[in-house]
């Protein structure tokens, strides 16, 4: 008779993979992990000055496409969005205006239904031939982008609102060259958030 406290108990068998199926299995999380990046976010590099002091030329962004399938864009949202008149030219500007706001220029001076806009960011006050007075009432997907930089910039005062379908994502943050690393959301704000 044999004792119960001496028998052995089977252990699990595994059985260690080859190191191809290793290798094969790295690469394909590896494409599914880039794919998934790609998906959600795209690089952008600045050309030109409209957004300065922000922003400069050559200078490299992160942009995330995620940020705008969950939430929809905010006032003082950094945006990158295809330009209406032709989708294959891209624009960085700042959001200024959400669907059915209001707004204004008046004396060269921003209003968004009829409050006057406090705006650190911007490069400069604008002039008054570059900020006539006009006004703007921002349909159901539309919103309103202008430049930091008003007095150099192409933006919603010249080609109108621009509809929810051409906004590609939200700026997160600025990585090239590595002295003009930021995160964007403090960008123009001595620290403060941009909500």
């Amino acid at each position: 008779m044999q004792d119960s406290s001496q028998a052995t108990h089977a252990r699990p068998g595994l059985r260690r993979t080859g190191f191809l199926r290793e290798v094969l299995d790295t690469v394909i999380l590896v494409i599914a992990i880039y794919g998934l990046v790609n998906l959600s976010s795209a690089r952008y590099m600045v050309q030109g000055k409209s957004m300065y002091p922000n922003f400069d030329d050559n200078q490299v962004l992160y942009v995330s496409r995620l940020n705008y399938l969950l939430w929809q864009p905010e006032y003082r949202d950094i945006v990158v969005f295809h330009f209406p008149d032709n989708p294959e030219e891209d624009y960085i500007k700042r959001v200024i205006g959400l669907p059915g706001d209001t707004v204004e220029i008046r004396d060269a001076h921003v209003y968004v239904n009829n409050e006057e806009l406090d705006e650190p960011y911007i490069n400069e006050p604008c002039l008054p031939d570059r900020c006539q007075d006009s006004i703007w009432r921002l349909g159901g997907d539309e919103y309103f982008m202008m430049g930091d930089n008003r007095n150099h910039s192409s933006d919603s005062r010249y080609f109108g609102p621009v509809k929810r379908k051409f906004i590609v994502g939200e700026v997160l943050v600025r990585y090239w060259p590595p002295q003009a690393w930021g995160i964007v959301t403090q960008i123009g704000f001595q620290g403060n958030t941009a909500q």
